[in-house]
């Protein structure tokens, strides 16, 4: 039996891994380390969000499980410190690590969530509106010019307002996610509407479209099918930078009270709630989660505007 194919049965991967070596995607990669850091630290913290229930020491949400005894502990290097708690712990006994991790958690759900509304709502918008024009185009693009003139931050301050006067604290703590997911998803879909209807404008002009129209095809047809494909790559490029945005800006809602409660962390959540600790020498209960949402917020733009840069097809 030829050697080639032994190495084949030993590592069936190998063809995988060589055909991903030798894509554009990884040769580009090696050529910018700035890309590859952001990307080794998002895949670490993406790892550890999904991992928390496994590798938490404690777990914030089990208030039973905690011990006072073990409050307002400083980090393992510090002196006092616990080696069980690495990064300290807060003033309920909770493990700072393991907050941060269960705070990566909600954080980054609300931010996938987020987004994938905004991405569903612009898409279909912007595809309607760039490829059926007339009273559809003026409709829609109206409404995105109406909600454009309200910053997004403060749509989604109204939405929490709202919900904090019509529900009950059991019922808006049950809520929270929900609720936060809803009002940015709804507050950033007008810049997707725009990107897609853009690109439409340029591709319902060509071949295939007009093929597609000749051999009796409908309009939703040739929307999903033909439309759609070819203009998923800056729809794609969008979302990533866009889930950085949604992140910071429930950071932010949490941070002012109108966001994940205590009860669901998130990292916003734990800066507001280590903020009151700052002054008094408990620093590590805010810093911690501080610098987690930093490296968090850096590694997706700056590997986003390497991703945008790699789909842009006037550099390629």
């Amino acid at each position: 039996m030829p050697a080639t194919s032994t190495s084949a049965r030993a590592f069936p991967g190998s063809s995988a891994i060589a055909w991903f070596a030798g894509s554009l995607f990884a040769r580009r990669l090696g050529r910018a380390p700035a890309a590859i850091g952001a990307l080794c630290v998002l895949t670490a913290l993406v790892l550890g969000a999904l991992l928390a229930p496994f590798i938490a020491v404690t777990n914030p949400y089990d208030l039973a499980s905690l011990d006072l005894l073990d409050s307002h502990l400083p980090p393992a290097f510090m002196p006092g410190g616990n080696a069980r708690f690495l990064l300290g712990t807060d003033s309920q006994g909770a493990d700072v690590a393991s907050l941060i991790l269960y705070g990566l958690r909600a954080s980054l759900s609300v931010g996938v969530l987020a987004v994938s509304i905004s991405v569903g709502l612009g898409t279909l918008a912007g595809l309607a509106s760039g490829y059926l024009g007339g009273l559809y185009d003026g409709i829609i693009m109206r409404i995105a010019d109406i909600q454009f003139t309200f910053p997004a931050m403060l749509l989604a301050l109204l939405i929490g307002g709202v919900s904090q006067s019509l529900l009950s604290n059991e019922m808006r703590s049950a809520l929270a996610m929900p609720i936060v997911v809803l009002a940015l998803g709804i507050a950033h879909w007008p810049h997707f509407a725009r990107l897609v209807r853009g690109a439409v404008l340029v591709e319902r002009q060509k071949d295939y479209v007009a093929a597609a129209r000749l051999v009796g095809r409908g309009p939703a047809f040739i929307m999903a099918t033909q439309l759609l494909p070819n203009v998923l790559n800056p729809i794609f490029v969008l979302a990533t930078l866009d889930i950085a945005f949604a992140i910071m800006s429930e950071a932010t809602l949490s941070f002012l009270g109108f966001g994940m409660p205590s009860t669901q962390p998130s990292l916003g959540t734990l800066i507001r709630i280590g903020y009151s600790y700052l002054f008094s020498g408990e620093w590590w209960v805010v810093i911690f989660p501080g610098m987690t949402l930093v490296a968090l917020l850096v590694s997706i733009n700056v590997f986003g505007d390497w991703l945008r840069d790699l789909l842009d097809p006037k550099l390629n």
